[in-house]
């Protein structure tokens, strides 16, 4: 790769991004520590915001960073012997970041093989910050190559939180929102990323006809690049069935055992290929599953999962108009983004989510309105899983209704999913 070349995109790339990419949107949830000496690596499903949260943090460093996208076609051929000369050229090109801390980009690293090797050795030897990022199906946790193994950092960038989605809409949201009279308009944005979701492109668009196409262009993409080109599914038939089954089961258990006795007759293939094919949903982070709450590994594994979908957008797909399924769903990305565990409680009653935190273990009932029909469900279910958890409070999110409870010595509070999305840590437990 030609020396002169690689400068052209390097000035090209840091001209655009510092003077012409704006509008970003801060995104949460993105922790990376600065002391530490890891391989930054960002994964996530397709259009989730992997590129402007490398933009985000380059513009913060805009002296001394360079930024690279592997998918430019002038760069085809680049391989890893050629990350020296891209180093030997912004020296050349910025001689005043010599002995000083430098930060690079990588976006698409997936097109570069063996770039793990230079990375580290960048990192390690070289005071530069390396941060990456690629395609879902490429770089993930599992995907990356050993030579990275414990000295990488990863982060999960997922579709627009409701705080962020928000935000992406002008409003800073205060407590005048939450609890004065602006509120009516952060339920009526609730309303539309019930809809729509939090995907970044989708969220500024204005006709349903638009986010509608773009949602299918998402799904396109995804179904071809990440699952059938990444892991050779032939079985399209198959797949077809799997996805609009995963996808109309949002929210819901899904038996992969009765989906094989349902199908098994219709169309051809084994137990084991429909096993992987799930596996690798699980891995394009397309669909979560979530495990019952048990002690045993052998009991998690018996009982069938729940499923839920990386933004409620993708719903669209299949058409679903269960409002309480959607805000479950929601509910669960959020307790994702603050939760490295997460289990749903099955025992005489049900509870939705059991979610660890700093203390503990928390159980969260998700239910759209509260009435005469399914209030005492919803409740027991909740008691149960707090007498089981040895807590004395739980929490059930609602629509749009708020009040305490106090049964069986348990403070049981009832507040809507979108004030509970935008309160303070230490009020959403």
């Amino acid at each position: 790769m030609e020396k002169e070349k690689l400068k052209r995109i390097i000035v090209e790339n840091r001209k655009y991004i510092n003077d012409e990419v704006g509008g970003i949107i801060k995104r949460d949830y993105l922790h990376i520590p600065e002391k530490l000496k890891k391989v930054v690596v960002f994964y996530g499903v397709r259009r989730s915001g992997k590129t402007f949260a490398l933009y985000d943090i380059m513009k913060a460093n805009a002296g001394n960073s360079l930024y690279m996208d592997f998918e430019d076609e002038r760069l085809k051929g680049f391989d890893s012997s050629d990350f020296e000369k891209l180093k030997e050229s912004f020296d050349e090109l910025y001689p005043a970041t010599l002995g000083k801390k430098r930060y690079f980009f990588f976006d698409e690293i997936q097109n570069v093989e063996g770039w793990e090797r230079y990375a580290r050795r960048a990192v390690e030897k070289e005071n530069t910050r390396i941060f990456a990022a690629g395609s879902s199906s490429r770089i993930t946790p599992s995907e990356i190559h050993t030579s990275l193994r414990g000295r990488e950092w990863t982060v999960r960038v997922t579709p627009l939180s409701f705080k962020e989605y928000i935000r992406l809409k002008g409003i800073e949201p205060d407590k005048e929102h939450i609890y004065g009279a602006k509120k009516a308009v952060i339920k009526k944005h609730f309303s539309e990323y019930m809809k729509w979701g939090g995907f970044p492109e989708v969220s500024v668009l204005d006709s349903d006809f638009e986010k509608r196409k773009v949602l299918r262009e998402y799904m396109s993409a995804m179904f071809f690049r990440d699952l059938v080109e990444k892991y050779g599914m032939t079985n399209t038939n198959l797949l077809d069935l799997l996805i609009e089954k995963l996808f109309s089961s949002f929210s819901c258990k899904l038996s992969l055992t009765a989906f094989y006795r349902q199908y098994k007759d219709k169309i051809a293939f084994s137990k084991d290929t429909l096993f992987g094919y799930y596996q690798n949903i699980l891995k394009s982070l397309l669909v979560y599953n979530v495990r019952i709450f048990a002690e045993s590994t052998y009991k998690r594994n018996r009982n069938p999962a729940k499923i839920y979908l990386t933004d409620p957008g993708l719903a669209r797909r299949v058409t679903s108009e269960d409002k309480g399924r959607m805000l479950e769903n929601i509910v669960f990305m959020s307790l994702t983004r603050g939760s490295d565990e997460i289990f749903y409680f099955s025992g005489r009653g049900e509870c939705d989510f059991v979610a660890e935190n700093e203390k503990g273990y928390f159980p969260y009932q998700v239910c759209y309105e509260l009435n005469d029909d399914n209030s005492e469900r919803e409740i027991n279910g909740l008691v149960e899983c707090c007498t089981r958890l040895n807590k004395k409070e739980g929490l059930i999110l609602s629509h749009d209704q708020e009040k305490d409870l106090r049964r069986q010595k348990i403070n049981i509070r009832i507040i809507p999913v979108w004030k509970w999305l935008l309160s303070e840590d230490e009020v959403r437990n």
